[in-house]
Parts: structure tokens; C-alpha cells; sequence
């Protein structure tokens, strides 16, 4: 599509779809809302990336010019283009979408890029080589499971940050968001990961379906959470 044929009720269309989309078909639907992805996350205001990259840098003790990133579910490469800004230069994408790196590949930040449909196919880097790994907005229900954050975790260096970002929808369930508080308080006590931040929003993005009603600012946002690790030198 082009700019001008984008209107509010695509961008809630296409929203509800991603928030439903189902399992099987996540690739071709990501395919094809990859070139209007930057313009409806844009319109909505989305915050998640500028959030994770502003929590990385003031967390990362090293030379951002010597890191290694992993931008895990990278999509067109808005975590590259900020982490850029402060410094970072090494960049290695994964996203299930061909059409998401595509995207990505115009940015020129990304050393390489590589599909990879995350719970089904092993997550293709190596253990231990990275001192940052960023996985923003892939934490909702039917779009990664859970055994992800391990696979993030594993291929961390010793030291290295895990950054995890998810929206609090309405249509998520407090189950899930147990679900996940538990996974992720399992990796600690195992002794992989260390706690270093949490942070939450309140406006970690434009409500969808908010966007052309007369409604208080409180109730056109949703809220975000952000979590921060360390792997332990084990």
C-alpha cells in the first residue's frame, strides 16, 4: 500500500490481526505488512523500540562500538537505527519474515541477516558471542513460546544483557502474563541469568482502537513492560 491508502482503520485492522494471527500463517502475514510495518508503528507511536534501546545503553558498562548485537524478531531494523544513534555498530538480525529482512537489509546496520521462525527453528547463532541480545514486541500469545528466552540466553557471552520488551494489550490474559513471569523467574533461579531492570509505561503505544474516538489521554495508551538480564558467568 501506499502512503496515502493508509488510514486509522487499517492500522487497527492490521494491529488485531498481528495480535491474532495465527501460528501457521505468522510468516506470509509479516510478509506482507512489512513494507507499511514503519508506517502503522509510527502512526500508533510506538515506543518499545526507543524504550529497549535507551534501557540497554544506560545499563551497558562496555564500548558500545565493540559490541556484538543480536536483534532477535528484528522486522525493518528500528532497534539497529537507534542503538546506532548511541554508539553501537555490530548488528546480526533474525526475523521469521523475508519480507521484515528485506526491510532490514535497506538500513545497512546488519553485518547478517538471517530467518528463522523462533521456537521451530533452532536460533541460528552461535552460544556465547554476543554481549547484547534485544527481542522488542515478540513477547504476546501464539507468536514465540516461551522456550525462546533460553535460546536468547544461550547465546549471550557471560556478562552479556537480554532485553525483553512486551505490550500489556487488553486482550491478554493475566494467565499469560503469569506464564512468562514464571519462565522468566525460572531462568534465574537456575543460575543462567541474573534480574538487573524492569520498567514500565504507560504509553508504550497508541490504543488502535482508541485512535479516532473522543476518549481521556489515559485511555488512548497502552502500557508496556520491559525487562532486563544479565547472564551469569557460568
Amino acid at each position: 500500500m501506499s502512503v496515502s491508502t493508509r488510514t486509522v482503520e487499517d492500522v487497527r485492522t492490521v494491529l488485531k490481526s498481528a495480535r491474532e494471527c495465527d501460528p501457521d500463517n505468522v510468516m506470509s502475514f509479516y510478509d506482507k505488512w512489512a513494507a507499511d510495518y514503519e508506517k502503522d508503528v509510527n502512526a500508533i507511536n510506538y515506543q518499545g523500540p526507543n524504550l529497549a534501546a535507551d534501557f540497554i545503553f544506560s545499563n551497558f558498562s562496555g564500548s558500545p562500538e565493540e559490541a556484538r548485537v543480536l536483534d532477535v524478531a528484528c522486522g525493518p531494523g528500528q532497534m539497529a537505527k537507534l542503538m546506532s544513534e548511541v554508539g553501537f555498530k555490530h548488528f546480526v538480525g533474525v526475523d521469521c519474515s523475508k519480507g521484515m529482512l528485506e526491510e532490514a537489509a535497506k538500513t545497512g546496520l546488519y553485518e547478517d541477516l538471517k530467518q528463522a521462525r523462533l521456537g521451530t527453528d533452532p536460533l541460528p547463532a552461535q552460544a556465547g558471542t554476543f554481549d547484547v541480545v534485544v527481542m522488542v514486541g515478540a513477547l504476546q500469545p501464539n507468536l514465540v513460546p516461551f522456550s525462546v528466552l533460553r535460546d536468547l540466553c544461550n547465546v549471550a557471552k557471560p556478562g552479556g544483557l537480554i532485553c525483553l520488551t512486551k505490550a500489556q494489550h487488553r486482550t491478554v490474559s493475566e494467565d499469560f502474563d503469569a506464564a512468562l513471569e514464571r519462565e522468566l523467574q525460572l531462568l534465574e533461579d537456575e543460575g543462567l541469568w541474573t534480574h538487573v531492570g524492569f520498567k514500565k509505561s504507560d504509553r508504550y503505544m497508541k490504543d488502535s482502537n482508541m485512535m479516532d474516538r473522543e476518549s481521556t489521554q489515559d485511555k488512548k495508551f497502552v502500557g508496556g513492560s520491559l525487562f532486563l538480564f544479565r547472564k551469569l558467568l557460568i
